[in-house]
C-alpha cells in the first residue's frame, strides 16, 4: 500500500492503524477482506479528478501510473456520467456515489508486483472518513 509522504508522524501512525484494520469501523471490515498486506510505503502521490468527473488519474513516480475516463453510452445525457448510488460492496462504505469508468493507462510496480494493462474497470468514489481525535 502506498500512502502520501506528506503525512506527519501522527498521521502516518493513524493511517497504518486504519488501513491495517486496527482502528475498527468500516475500514476494519474492508481490511478483513485483504488476503495479504505486502507492505506500506510513504511516497509522493499526485491525484487529480476532473471537475466534471470525465477523467481521473494518479501518479507515484517510478511506481504507479493510473489514468481513467468515465463511461458513457447511447442513453447517457451529454455531460452526465454512468453512476451508481450507494453501490453494494463499496470500498468506502455506505451512502456513496460511484462514477464508473475504464482505465486508459495502468502500471504498478512494488511489493513483488509488476503489472500493466488498459481497458480495465475503474471507478471514482468520493469519501470522507472521520474518527476519534
Amino acid at each position: 500500500m502506498y500512502l502520501d509522504e506528506n503525512a506527519n508522524e501522527r498521521q502516518r501512525e493513524a493511517l497504518q492503524m486504519i488501513f491495517g484494520g486496527q482502528a475498527g469501523g468500516w475500514p476494519a471490515g474492508f481490511a478483513a477482506n485483504v488476503g495479504e498486506m505486502r507492505g506500506m510505503e510513504f511516497v509522493p502521490i499526485t491525484f487529480e479528478v476532473a471537475g466534471d468527473l470525465a477523467t481521473w488519474r494518479v501518479d507515484i513516480p517510478g511506481l504507479v501510473v493510473g489514468r481513467a475516463e468515465a463511461l458513457s453510452g447511447p442513453t447517457t445525457p451529454p455531460g452526465k456520467r454512468v453512476q451508481t448510488i450507494n453501490p453494494p460492496g463499496s470500498e468506502v462504505g455506505p451512502g456513496q456515489v460511484a462514477t464508473w469508468g475504464r482505465s486508459v493507462e495502468v502500471s504498478t510496480k512494488g511489493f513483488g508486483l509488476d503489472w500493466t494493462g488498459t481497458a480495465r474497470s475503474s471507478k471514482h468514489i468520493p469519501f470522507d472518513w472521520t474518527g476519534p481525535n
